[in-house]
């Protein structure tokens, strides 16, 4: 492989430069591919890092003083927009799905922004990500509501591609039924050199922004934090994350850790452990934090690494192995080369870590997690933000959803669209067929209901604790 690597990286700068792409982004992904075909693997093995026991701990509270006002005009919120919500049988952004009361996730993260300001009497820049699947349905969102969101002014900027490569040559992939196929997005690792291939991060700097709070666009758990924002700029860190104690559901999730080399903060994703370390990768006693992807980042500082070619970012590659066109099995097995946001915190000289609350992270990664959003177990607080009911001490309902019916968002609405249970005091609901619920229901404890039957089932109005509803 090492022979042919003059002629790979010749084919890929081709057809990048064809494309017209950034020429920081052609020398990273070259650099990218050269670290692969070199055999350099990114797992991390437990002899080598640290369990990190104690984190600082906030409490993520709001503050109402001029010194506040002031940081905040140093700050841009970004919104990680690139979602399709494929999972969820979607072909459009995934942030304008409804979440609660017919708002969709866009609109509530306008509200956030909006309360903040009016809260303040200033505000904070607001700027998308968006990828090249998304940015016209949220380019066409924004024409209609800008005018009345966040002081009238909305950045945004796209996600970069890269070419997909042939598994077995690395070649770059080429697919003539369908070119568009051949690019692949780089995972959101790729936002720190997407602010400055497009000009944002220049443009962020120019409008007096020194600081960026990211997060996803589907975690409406992550708002703004003053408190936070002037905990990370007292700290003198150019990044600092936002973990969460890990529960019995995170246990496959990454953790944080320290490398022992250096006494370095590192990210460690599943991807990245080897097989005989996985009991101890799903310890959560043992790893007890996991990043939230609510990140705090300098962006002067980022500005001075990119100014410095010897400091470029490095982050850790994750190899994924798939098909060329995703809906045909019998197309060419391809590389895409991604890296996570998160695992920069081992890329700068100084970063940190601080424990927040479990109620600044409420992703949506299925229809499960959108029910339990719409269910009065989620609130919505005065600024527009949703969190845990206080009486769910930090636990959120366990649902398993029928994946043959639930998985769709259409299938999902037609059950779930005009009626949802409560689920305050719900521990555990699976439903295992098609069933409607009558206004009025009302689960709590244990919730079992199997119809095996194609014929949908109704759940009258009532109150039912630890039952188990089965039908022949």
């Amino acid at each position: 492989m090492n022979d042919s690597l003059p002629s790979i990286i010749h084919a890929i700068e081709k057809i990048m430069r064809h494309e017209g792409l950034h020429e920081e982004r052609i020398r990273s992904f070259l650099r990218d591919v050269g670290r692969i075909a070199e055999g350099e693997l990114s797992l991390i093995r437990e002899a080598s890092i640290a369990p990190i026991h104690d984190l600082p701990e906030i409490n993520a509270g709001e503050e109402s003083n001029d010194e506040c006002s002031e940081r905040l005009k140093q700050l841009a919120v970004i919104k990680l927009n690139g979602g399709l919500g494929t999972g969820m049988g979607l072909n459009k952004a995934k942030s304008l799905v409804p979440v609660k009361n017919g708002l969709t996730f866009l609109d509530l993260i306008a509200r956030q922004m909006g309360h903040l300001q009016k809260g303040q009497g200033t505000g904070p820049g607001f700027c998308l990500m968006n990828s090249f699947s998304t940015q016209k349905d949220t380019v066409d969102w924004l024409n209609r509501h800008v005018p009345s969101m966040a002081g009238g002014t909305v950045l945004s900027f796209l996600q970069g591609q890269v070419p997909k490569l042939d598994a077995k040559t690395l070649m770059p992939a080429q697919y003539e039924p369908n070119p568009a196929l051949e690019w692949c997005p780089p995972g959101h690792g790729d936002l720190y050199l997407s602010l400055l291939c497009s000009g944002m991060l220049d443009t962020l700097l120019d409008q007096g922004m020194k600081v960026a709070f990211i997060s996803n666009s589907d975690n409406l758990g992550a708002s703004v934090s003053p408190t936070i924002l002037k905990s990370f700029l007292e700290s003198g860190s150019t990044l600092m994350m936002e973990v969460a104690r890990r529960t019995s559901s995170d246990r496959k999730g990454g953790h944080l850790a320290r490398r022992l080399t250096d006494d370095q903060y590192i990210l460690r994703e599943s991807a990245q452990c080897p097989p005989e370390d996985i009991a101890h990768f799903q310890d959560i006693s043992r790893h007890r934090y996991f990043n939230t992807n609510n990140l705090w980042l300098r962006l002067d500082h980022l500005k001075e690494v990119f100014s410095s070619p010897e400091d470029a970012l490095k982050l850790p590659l994750i190899r994924n192995l798939k098909r060329l066109d995703p809906a045909n099995p019998h197309s060419p097995e391809v590389i895409q080369l991604e890296t996570a946001m998160g695992a920069a915190i081992e890329c700068f000289k100084r970063t940190s870590a601080i424990e927040v609350p479990r109620k600044r992270f409420s992703p949506v990664k299925s229809t499960a997690d959108l029910l339990a959003l719409r269910s009065d177990a989620y609130l919505m607080t005065p600024g527009h933000q949703l969190e845990l009911h206080p009486d769910r001490q930090g636990a959120p309902p366990r649902i398993e959803l029928d994946l043959g019916i639930y998985t769709q968002l259409d299938h999902f609405e037609t059950h779930f669209g005009q009626v949802v249970p409560s689920m305050l005091d719900c521990d555990y609901l699976k439903i295992t067929g098609p069933v409607l619920f009558e206004s009025g229901v009302t689960l709590r404890g244990k919730i079992i209901i199997d119809n095996p039957t194609r014929e949908v089932k109704t759940i009258q109005k009532g109150s039912y604790e630890n039952t188990t509803f089965q039908w022949d």
